[in-house]
């Protein structure tokens, strides 16, 4: 079902040239479907602020779901961004007030770039826990993903992650551990899911945290889990939202960081990613970034025109259907005023009546 671009945030005139059903507001004023409201904490640096908008909202606009879907994305101001990054945040978002005030279905929290060892020492901790607690008292669910994931289980679960010897990096096969829970109804039981992470929260914590670990991965850990009522909190540990050219973005970042000093040593590929063809081409450019090193010249221009064609997703498939599984037990359980999110027959304490 449709999305309602209910503000003029870009990022649905982007997702209209790409396809995607978006309703002008005024057009979903008339139609007797039921809105859903879902939050975007959005906590990515300005670079990839707008990209995860789309992934996110792609997601959600291809549910199944009958409801027309309201997303509003805020920020916590205690993340730093330059010039362009506060205007958009100040010209598209909703402020965490206004959020609290107006009340949410759901609620989507990003993953967001770190500086400190320990998370509690970051910025944005004190705001982060804010939104969480609020959201557990007042939302019907809240899906984590990557560093929110690791936030979280610190905070609420006393669980600190682990830094790893080098960054899980790349798309990785993925099993099902628990085939029943309506989360991944009619999901494959093997599926890839990319990962991009310097740290990681083993299986082991999550089941001392108490919490179910729905599908996991022999070299990438858990990647998804729920709270122990089983819905109340979603936890990704891997990027589902990826698009099929988000690692090679990111493998071009990191190249420029070597050309430009940043870095000492050349990135590897990201692991089960590229074709033997195109990791050809990319050690040729390799070869010719230092050559233009020693010799003095400009680094030749990086060759991603060779390499989109080439790319496969391989896991937004599966990504889709549990984002429409979310939403779909989120709109079941939800009452129509925002403010009191569980119906009378339903146990908060257990909302989809899993089996104790």
């Amino acid at each position: 079902m449709p999305l309602v671009a209910n503000t003029d945030l870009p990022t649905f005139e982007r997702l209209r040239q790409e396809g995607e059903t978006i309703l002008p507001a005024d057009y979903a004023l008339v139609q007797e479907i039921r809105e859903m409201h879902i939050g975007l904490l959005n906590m990515m640096p300005d670079k990839a602020l707008q990209a995860t908008e789309r992934q996110f909202f792609r997601l959600i606009g291809e549910s199944n779901q009958i409801a027309q879907f309201y997303v509003h994305p805020f920020t916590l101001d205690t993340l730093e961004r330059g010039p362009e990054g506060r205007a958009h945040v100040k010209a598209y978002y909703s402020t965490f007030d206004q959020i609290r005030e107006e009340g949410l279905d759901a609620l989507i929290i990003t993953g967001a770039n770190v500086v400190e060892k320990n998370l509690a020492d970051e910025k944005f901790w004190g705001p982060l826990n804010e939104v969480v607690e609020w959201a557990y008292e007042n939302v019907t669910s809240t899906l984590c993903s990557c560093l929110a994931t690791h936030a979280v289980l610190q905070a609420r679960y006393n669980q600190q992650r682990t830094p790893l010897p080098a960054k899980r990096w790349g798309v990785y096969p993925h099993r099902l551990v628990d085939h029943k829970h309506p989360l991944v109804a009619g999901v494959n039981t093997r599926f890839d899911v990319p990962h991009s992470r310097f740290n990681e929260v083993f299986r082991e914590q999550f089941i001392d945290a108490g919490l179910t670990i729905l599908a996991e991965s022999d070299v990438a850990g858990v990647h998804l889990a729920v709270s122990p009522d089983g819905f109340r909190q979603v936890f990704f540990q891997g990027h589902p939202e990826y698009d099929a050219i988000s690692l090679l973005k990111e493998y071009k970042r990191e190249v420029g960081r070597f050309i430009r000093h940043e870095i000492t040593e050349y990135p590897p590929f990201p692991e089960h990613y590229f074709s033997l063809r195109d990791q050809a081409i990319l050690e040729e450019y390799h070869e010719r970034v230092l050559i233009a090193h020693v010799k003095g010249y400009s680094p030749p221009e990086f060759p991603e025109h060779l390499i989109i064609p080439n790319l496969d997703n391989t896991w937004h498939d599966t990504a889709e259907a549990v984002i429409n599984n979310w939403i779909g037990k989120v709109y079941q359980i939800t009452n129509n005023d925002r403010r009191k999110p569980f119906m009378e027959h339903v146990d908060p304490e257990n909302p989809l009546g899993l089996p104790r």
